[in-house]
């Protein structure tokens, strides 16, 4: 398949969506977003909608908050809470309000758990408001005593958390594709920005972490890594050599169209996203779980990251995610690929902006 060679004057970006609570949304049968009351409607809302609203609320239900997704298919914004005062502060927002048992503090402690006693290469986990649990993922390498150990911390977590198995391999998604090269490395760019008033790019930490010169896949000068953060985080920033070059805040769509990206965003659980990148061009998918740990088979851990279902292979790395005109992820690594699916990690745009002082143009 041929690829569309990167240079300076055009670059893959991406755009996205929200903001919102994570935490929880368990089957829990006391009570569910059924119980509407008829005096207050539900908001039909875009997901970029549906995630400030969850912002909103987050600060407002304080200890009772359990965590939100977004239902695209009613359009509505579900937050789990642990209390009837909470559900009645949702409903007034136009929000689903949806009693579960787990409270978001409740499933952050079970995270550290994890992180204090089951940090083993070739897991990760999330909390999912949907299922309100924080569902453990290990691997095909996860095996033996490693397995017995994860397996033990898990089912002494009871109903705050579930594991799962993975046919794949949990890790960054290096080499192969042809968007931008550092000597035998190849990743793909991720989106424009702007620093201090000059050009740069974000791409993945785990590409920049040892490649300081970068091109395009003619061979042609793009410019050098300022920035790298890997692990912990998955972000680096290259400023273009040419710093009057054009940066277009745009995504390649592989159709000879691109996406105009004019902003960045957090996600949301739920919401519909799209990837960019140069090996497996543009496929879609849905995030399933943020402020996600995944601990890689070479053991290094990243935390932070956004979950989600659309598939990628190496060489996508550093890629862009977006919905609309919105830059939501980085790509990261994950298991499986675009033939048999898997589950791919993206390090959240915001978060990288912020660390390298930079915006998007």
């Amino acid at each position: 398949m041929k690829h569309r060679n990167i240079s300076r004057k055009r670059a893959a970006i991406a755009g996205g969506a929200v903001i919102a609570l994570v935490g929880a949304g368990a089957t829990f049968q006391s009570a569910n977003a059924s119980e509407e009351k008829p005096q207050f409607a539900v908001k039909s809302l875009t997901a970029t909608a549906a995630g400030k609203l969850a912002s909103t609320l987050g600060g407002d239900l304080g200890g009772d908050a359990a965590g939100s997704y977004y239902e695209a298919k009613s359009k509505a914004l579900v937050v789990n809470v642990v209390s009837q005062q909470a559900a009645e502060t949702v409903r007034q927002a136009g929000g689903k309000a949806r009693l579960v048992q787990n409270s978001l503090t409740e499933l952050k402690g079970a995270r550290q758990t994890l992180t204090t006693k089951a940090t083993i290469p070739g897991t990760s986990w999330a909390v999912d408001p949907v299922t309100n649990k924080v569902v453990v993922t290990a691997d095909r390498t996860v095996k033996g005593d490693a397995l017995k150990k994860l397996t033990g911390v898990v089912d002494g977590l009871g109903s705050k958390a579930e594991l799962k198995k993975s046919a794949g391999e949990f890790k960054p998604f290096v080499s192969g594709g042809d968007a931008i090269m550092g000597g035998s490395s190849r990743c793909s760019l991720g989106f424009n920005v702007v620093k201090d008033g000059e050009p740069a790019f974000l791409t993945a930490g785990h590409c920049t972490e040892s490649i300081d010169s970068w091109t395009d896949s003619d061979g042609a000068d793009l410019g050098t890594t300022e920035v790298s953060n890997f692990p912990e985080a998955d972000f680096g920033l290259v400023k273009y050599t040419d710093t009057s070059a054009e940066a277009p805040s745009e995504v390649n769509l592989y159709d000879g169209t691109s996406q105009e990206i004019t902003q960045a965003g957090e996600a949301t659980v739920g919401q519909q996203v799209t990837r960019s990148g140069s090996t497996t061009q543009v496929h879609d998918g849905e995030v399933t779980g943020l402020d996600a740990t995944v601990n890689y088979g070479n053991g290094d851990v990243v935390n932070g990251l956004i979950e989600t279902t659309v598939c990628a292979e190496p060489g996508d790395s550093g890629g862009a995610l977006f919905e609309d005109t919105t830059a939501l992820g980085l790509t990261s690594g994950g298991s499986g690929d675009c033939t048999s699916g898997g589950t791919t990690f993206f390090q959240p745009v915001p978060a990288a902006l912020d660390a390298v002082g930079a915006e998007i143009g």
